[in-house]
């Protein structure tokens, strides 16, 4: 699948630990009748037969709804479910391997941290950056904040779409207005909400109104 920017407006990055009455699968297409433009399936727990088995699964879905299906961080289920693309991390498999393991059109996403990150990052063929944490987050507990200016600079140095994550919410999302991102990226927001359709709903018009 070719990237095109806007799938990366409303970007659901999954995590199973608010799975309670309902499945992943039905929280994540609850989350796209709502209104998310992309899905990340983040897992680190499954093995990678169980991952392969998930992602194969959430493709068909994400298929369905005509939105992308990236994977954290493993490029054999990667390949193996046919998803769309990947994201990974600065100590992830590199970009060279992706390039040369997967096909051209698999979308590579990187997270960085500063402007020769995601210089480098461009350099070496990704398709576009995740920047953050921009907001204290209970996901992730070793992150440092990143500060709006310094996400402002990474927009200003690169020429290809940025998508800030980390703590976002209906409280703060509205702070990333003109940085220069193309995206938000979300997770409890969506995952840990009761009623997770209305709430990606009313996420999603907020989106549409700074970016």
């Amino acid at each position: 699948m070719k990237l095109d920017k806007e799938y990366l407006k409303f970007y659901a990055v999954t995590d199973r630990t608010w799975t309670r009455h309902q499945t992943l699968y039905e929280q994540i297409e609850c989350a796209i009748k709502g209104g998310v433009t992309c899905v990340q399936l983040r897992e680190k727990n499954l093995s990678n037969d169980e991952f392969i088995k998930e992602a194969i699964e959430i493709g068909s879905l994400c298929k369905k709804y005509n939105i992308p299906l990236i994977i954290n961080d493993n490029i054999d289920v990667a390949i193996k479910s046919n998803a769309s693309g990947i994201h990974v991390g600065q100590d992830d498999i590199s970009l060279k391997e992706i390039k040369k393991r997967a096909c051209e059109d698999l979308i590579v996403g990187v997270s960085v941290h500063n402007t020769e990150q995601a210089k480098e990052a461009v350099k070496n063929g990704a398709d576009y950056l995740g920047v953050g944490a921009v907001f204290s987050t209970s996901t992730k507990l070793d992150v440092d904040i990143m500060p709006l200016n310094i996400v402002e600079d990474i927009c200003k140095c690169v020429d290809i779409p940025v998508v800030a994550i980390g703590g976002i919410c209906k409280n703060n999302i509205e702070k990333l207005s003109n940085t220069g991102i193309a995206g938000v990226a979300l997770v409890s927001a969506i995952f840990a909400a009761r009623d997770i359709k209305k709430e990606c709903i009313e996420l999603k018009e907020i989106c549409n109104k700074i970016l």
